[in-house]
């Protein structure tokens, strides 16, 4: 049996990861991992989730199984933290899941059994795990243009053709902010004018929002995002806790379906825990558990807050920092595409041959599409940075 396996494809950000480590410069610049860094190029813990696992410790009387779908105060926290008070809860099931990735996965297992006939469209460029899941699942899929290099902005035009092409029941997947691996997002008249054309086709948007927080806030992150939930029948929300929580390696996710009647809830909540069940069983509950100690208590929220606000800063300052470092060394603001966009990520546009030169003669790591991580830089690596994206050429 085992001699008819096959090697997976090489995952490139690992491969990265594995190069980074192996190279002995000491000057060396890790720009490909999608972890936040503060300035001295480490992870910390937040604070507050340090106080929650002390309350935890604590409190905490038992490690029995939770509910298939995780534990329902988790569900609460999440959904008003994302949806706010724009939807009734009649109308959302929800499922904690292993981190964003597992929420992707089972709402990409859900469109599976509903509707395999269908086509999931995807931004153009997207993260690449978006095709790699929807692909081995033996879904359709189709590129939509979102980018556009030249002008390093949204298409948003060439967006709304593309998905005139869709047809009934096909699903559209969204990056509910700070795209990844542009930066570049939807304004809000765009979301406005996006929704009414999946509402005129009658397509179903899946939502991956897996940096709230990091863009321009905690409300303004999701307000594309909660338009469309008002506006159409049904939506697919797949959330991450990893970034704006720092739980990483917690795994802590949340699935969220939005229905237009509220008799569908209990199917789509059944649902839910059918493919929890027959994916992994139980969801993790520490990372969800911490989620909800600090989303409940007004201090413990209140601290979080300010250091995902300190965190939201310091990416805008890196970008800002990196666009005048360009900018006083070019005399050009060809780089300043970089003030603009938000979120943890942006594309420099070189090629893959300048990403080889940045790497093997400076040390400058990132993946091959020139796809940077702007919370990896520091007052100290950007000026380094700088120099060398000018000595490989604009």
């Amino acid at each position: 049996m085992f001699e008819k396996l096959f090697s997976a494809p090489p995952d490139e950000i690992l491969e990265l990861m594995q190069a980074f480590r192996n190279d002995p410069r000491p000057n060396k610049i890790d720009l490909g991992v999608g972890v936040y860094k503060d300035h001295n190029g480490y992870t910390p813990i937040m604070k507050a989730i340090k106080v929650a696992e002390k309350k935890l410790w604590a409190s905490e009387t038992t490690k029995s199984y939770v509910g298939l779908t995780g534990d329902i105060e988790f569900h609460q926290v999440m959904i008003d933290l994302i949806l706010g008070n724009t939807i009734i809860p009649q109308r959302i099931a929800a499922a904690a899941t292993p981190g964003g990735t597992g929420a992707l996965r089972q709402g990409l297992e859900l469109i599976k059994i509903a509707n395999p006939r269908a086509t999931i469209w995807l931004s153009d460029p997207t993260w690449p795990n978006h095709p790699s899941i929807a692909e081995h699942l033996e879904l359709k899929v189709a590129k939509y243009r979102y980018f556009n290099k030249l002008s390093q902005s949204v298409s948003f035009d060439e967006m709304l053709i593309d998905l005139s092409n869709a047809k009934e029941g096909d699903v559209v997947l969204l990056h509910g902010c700070c795209h990844n691996p542009t930066g570049a997002n939807l304004n809000h008249s765009q979301w406005v004018a996006l929704a009414e054309l999946l509402c005129e086709k009658r397509l179903v948007p899946l939502i991956d929002i897996a940096y709230q927080g990091f863009g321009d806030g905690l409300e303004e992150d999701t307000k594309g995002l909660r338009h469309l939930s008002e506006n159409l029948p049904e939506v697919i929300i797949a959330s991450s806790c990893s970034k704006n929580f720092g739980i990483y390696r917690e795994r802590t996710g949340i699935i969220l379906l939005i229905s237009d009647k509220k008799c569908q809830k209990k199917i789509n909540q059944d649902m839910l825990a059918f493919l929890n069940r027959n994916s992994f069983s139980f969801p993790p509950d520490h990372g969800s558990r911490l989620v909800t100690i600090v989303l409940q208590d007004n201090t413990l929220r209140k601290n979080w807050e300010e250091e995902l606000r300190k965190i939201r800063s310091g990416m805008i300052e890196n970008r800002n920092a990196l666009a005048r470092e360009l900018r006083s060394r070019t005399g050009s603001d060809h780089f300043g595409f970089l003030s603009e966009h938000r979120g943890m990520f942006s594309l420099l546009g070189f090629s893959e041959d300048k990403v080889s030169e940045l790497r093997f003669k400076h040390g400058i790591y990132m993946v091959s599409d020139s796809r940077v991580n702007i919370a990896a830089l520091s007052k100290t690596t950007i000026p380094i940075l700088a120099e060398a994206i000018i000595s490989v050429g604009l």
